[in-house]
């Protein structure tokens, strides 16, 4: 099989890269190692649709952050996909450190709506939830509506330089050859890339567990509950899901083991005592679900996005950790427009294909989790 584009990975970011490509006009063909798209980090999300009020400003991340809000809503309009618009807000633990009035400065920065509430916490308009699988393979669908072919099962082994492209085969002896390789690899980037002879970076799971819960009787999560942020983590956060749950978490643990998608023992007590602090409901509530997540973070390097130095043929769009479901969209803009000084022809976007992402018997904060199970 041959195409002009190879994207490695059918996760959020590999699906938004293969739509937007698609809609290009590209001949597009996805990648995945899994039987399906979304069963690796991208299904263990928690799903929040960040507004970057709290990014860094003039990072990459934060201005891909700010560009998919102008993109998304005529995607997920199209494509049916489910999103809760209930607002977030950040409650200070100390008035007297002003965090919430310095984030309310960096919120400014960043063009974010941000409102003071008179009990001192900070009210975001624009924070939302999604079911984050439904997103993932809605985008996987309308990517094939518009071209894109889907190859499941299929992990990368081998990357091979031909003349005019690279050509990628596969644990079963499978084959693809393509003119540019896009790797949105998530956790497995870094092999991806070392494939093709670039050893440039690292690429490590850090673990997030969440708990799940049934809302207690008449009682109802109104919006998305943030702590204060650290330099390392949002925290524990507390948050209601499209499916009427209420999840709280994650943790922020670093490994080594990218197939460590466990939830650890002590987990619990990590995440209820906090949680239960800031919606005093959960207290006396059991959790009946617990998942983990496995971020794909880089060391030292946050959002590389960027032809590799060592294969001109091979993009790579590695270390995106949690916002990466925000972002993908304008991650694939950003990536698209790569493509095009690489030598690929774009031509005008095609109107989106509306479609409905497929029904699950198994909600989403389940499935991978059931998956890795098997």
């Amino acid at each position: 099989m041959h195409a002009e584009v190879a994207v490695v990975g059918a996760g959020v970011v590999g699906s938004a890269t293969a739509l937007t490509l698609a809609r290009r006009g590209v001949s597009v063909v996805v990648l995945e190692a899994e039987r399906e798209p979304g069963l690796a980090a991208s299904g263990t999300n928690s799903g929040i649709l960040h507004t970057g009020f709290d990014s860094v400003p003039g990072e990459l991340e934060t201005e891909l952050i700010l560009r998919s809000a102008a993109l998304r809503e005529p995607v997920v309009a199209a494509l049916r996909v489910p999103v809760l618009r209930c607002g977030a807000r950040v409650r200070p633990r100390d008035p007297s450190r002003d965090v919430v009035g310095a984030l309310a400065a960096n919120a400014e920065r960043n063009g974010v709506e941000v409102l003071f509430r008179k009990d001192g916490a900070l009210k975001v308009p624009g924070e939302a939830v999604t079911d984050p699988v439904a997103y993932t393979l809605a985008l996987a669908l309308a990517a094939g509506r518009h071209g894109a072919e889907l190859r499941t099962g299929f992990r990368v082994t081998a990357m091979q330089r031909v003349q005019g492209g690279l050509v990628l085969e596969s644990a079963a002896g499978e084959s693809v050859r393509s003119r540019l390789v896009v790797n949105c690899a998530g956790l497995h980037a870094d092999t991806v890339a070392r494939l093709a002879g670039d050893h440039s970076f690292e690429i490590y799971p850090r673990k997030g567990e969440f708990l799940v819960f049934d809302p207690p009787r008449a009682e109802k999560l109104e919006r998305i509950l943030l702590p204060e942020p650290t330099e390392r983590t949002k925290g524990v956060l507390v948050f209601p899901t499209v499916d009427g749950k209420v999840i709280a978490g994650p943790t922020a643990v670093d490994l080594q083991d990218k197939e460590d998608w466990s939830v650890r023992p002590q987990a619990r007590q990590e995440i209820h005592p906090q949680a239960a602090t800031m919606w005093p409901p959960l207290e006396d509530a059991e959790p009946i679900a617990a998942y983990a997540g496995l971020r794909p973070a880089g060391r030292g390097i946050n959002y590389l996005i960027a032809p590799s130095r060592a294969c001109p043929e091979l993009v790579n769009v590695a270390a995106i950790r949690s916002t990466g479901l925000t972002a993908s969209l304008a991650i694939g803009e950003y990536v698209s427009v790569l493509v095009a000084r690489l030598g690929v022809a774009l031509r005008a976007e095609r109107p989106l294909e509306p479609g409905a992402p497929p029904g699950s018997p198994v909600p989403w904060w389940r499935r991978t989790a059931l998956h890795r199970a098997l």
